[in-house]
């Protein structure tokens, strides 16, 4: 599989089977994203892989949140507002019921279960650190999830898998110099479930780049 062929063939599962991910796919993922370019050379990520029990307590903890209504508390802030055109494209549930029939109705559960994956990575960087080192943050989370398509493994970025920071600080023992940025389930897709049907359109190219000279 070339880089095109994974672009292309990548997109976001949202229920994963229970198998566990082998260890030297995981290191095979993690050591291809390490080539991910960054300002200077900084190298700003710092990864935490939660699997087995570890992942199972987060898991729990996160249940009982969401069973007593506790507020979200992500590190990494919502954004206060979207252009016009981006919200003409988030538009996902009509596509998402056309895609996967009744099975559209798992997606809040499957949200909150962390989509059954038996992997998440979680990505921080150091709190002195700027929005520019943000900026390879979310290059190395693209650098990864293409790479976990050459182990034939699939992947879902997703702000709820951080947004209960302080179990994971518990779970993880991330020190408090780190801010969590992001989560990405990872794992192998049930390809049963058809809620996996599910493909997000993209817009062309006439759309959002402006050829100049």
């Amino acid at each position: 599989m070339n880089v095109i062929e994974a672009m292309n063939a990548r997109h976001s599962i949202r229920a994963f089977l229970s198998t566990p991910v082998e260890k030297e796919k995981l290191g095979a993922v993690l050591e291809a994203a390490a080539r991910t370019p960054s300002w200077a050379n900084s190298q700003p990520w710092e990864v935490f892989v939660a699997t087995g029990d570890t992942l199972v307590r987060i898991k729990n903890a996160y249940q009982q949140k969401y069973a007593g209504k506790v507020a979200a508390t992500p590190e990494t802030p919502r954004p206060t507002g979207w252009t016009e055109a981006a919200k003409k494209r988030q538009q996902l549930r009509p596509d998402m019921v056309r895609d996967c029939g009744d099975a559209a109705e798992q997606f809040g559960a499957l949200n909150q279960s962390m989509f059954n994956a038996p992997a998440v990575i979680y990505v921080c960087m150091d709190k002195v650190l700027s929005h520019w080192s943000l900026y390879d943050i979310g290059a190395y989370a693209q650098s990864l999830m293409l790479a976990a398509m050459e182990q034939g493994l699939s992947t879902i970025p997703a702000i709820t898998l951080v947004q209960y920071p302080d179990v994971l600080r518990h779970e993880l023992e991330i020190p408090d110099n780190l801010k969590l940025t992001i989560g990405i389930a990872i794992g192998y897709a049930d390809k049963n479930n058809k809620i996996n049907n599910f493909v997000s359109g993209r817009s062309s190219v006439g759309e959002t780049v402006h050829f100049c000279g």
